[in-house]
């Protein structure tokens, strides 16, 4: 593997690392807060960064300041 590409991840074990239900993720996909980074067959898969972004801005929404 090169390090100019990332390594991608299936939405599960996107979830894991997240610590949030694979439902989560799919969610975040649904709306619109997190892009799959490409496929293998029919299972999305994402890129750790973006997840992880994902769930920061889903933690922030809910959060009063």
């Amino acid at each position: 593997m090169t390090a100019d590409r990332p390594t991608l991840i299936p939405g599960p074990l996107a979830a894991q690392e997240a610590g949030v239900a694979p439902a989560t993720i799919r969610k975040w996909v649904q709306l619109g807060h997190l892009k799959a980074a490409g496929r293998a067959g029919r299972a999305q898969l994402f890129r750790l960064e973006d997840v992880f972004a994902a769930e920061r801005a889903a933690r922030g929404t809910r959060r009063p300041r």
